[in-house]
């Protein structure tokens, strides 16, 4: 099961590059059936977060009605992004499978190093100029927060 769930997400992605979209397709499943499908369309919509594997996420919560999906499994045609591991780790998916790695994405013109690196740096010494304005108002939010009693949690 588990390759033809890849073959579907390798599938997806080939499809979409015939439809003017990125060479990505994600596919979640839980209990051994899909659940959702995602596609690269970040040119095509002018959407620089429309990855996969994030719009594949997106609609297995809206189906699921949650926001967390505990006993899913993404099967991604090539290993995501930062941002992409980033929303699947806070969709708590219990495992990832990708076909193709980082480095033959960048090989084909999608390479992501820069971001693993810039990560690394202080926030001072990365490429993306940053400053912290009004600290001491902003963390009044995580005060109210912490006091609201009826919080969903996440």
């Amino acid at each position: 099961m588990k390759k033809t769930f890849m073959k579907m997400a390798i599938d997806l992605a080939i499809e979409n590059v015939k439809n003017g979209g990125g060479p990505f397709g994600a596919v979640i499943v839980k209990n051994d059936k899909v659940i959702a499908t995602g596609v690269n369309r970040v040119t095509a919509n002018n959407d620089p977060t429309a990855h996969a594997e994030v719009s594949a996420i997106r609609e297995a919560c809206q189906k699921l009605n949650t926001f967390v999906l505990n006993g899913c499994e993404i099967y991604s045609s090539c290993e995501p992004c930062p941002m992409c591991l980033g929303a699947i780790y806070w969709a708590h998916i219990d495992k990832l499978y990708y076909g193709a790695n980082k480095l033959d994405a960048a090989d084909a013109g999608f390479d992501d190093s820069f971001i693993y690196k810039e990560f690394e740096l202080s926030p001072i010494q990365r490429r993306l100029k940053t400053s912290i304005l009004l600290p001491e108002e902003a963390i009044k939010v995580f005060d109210a927060w912490k006091a609201k009693e009826d919080k969903t949690e996440y």
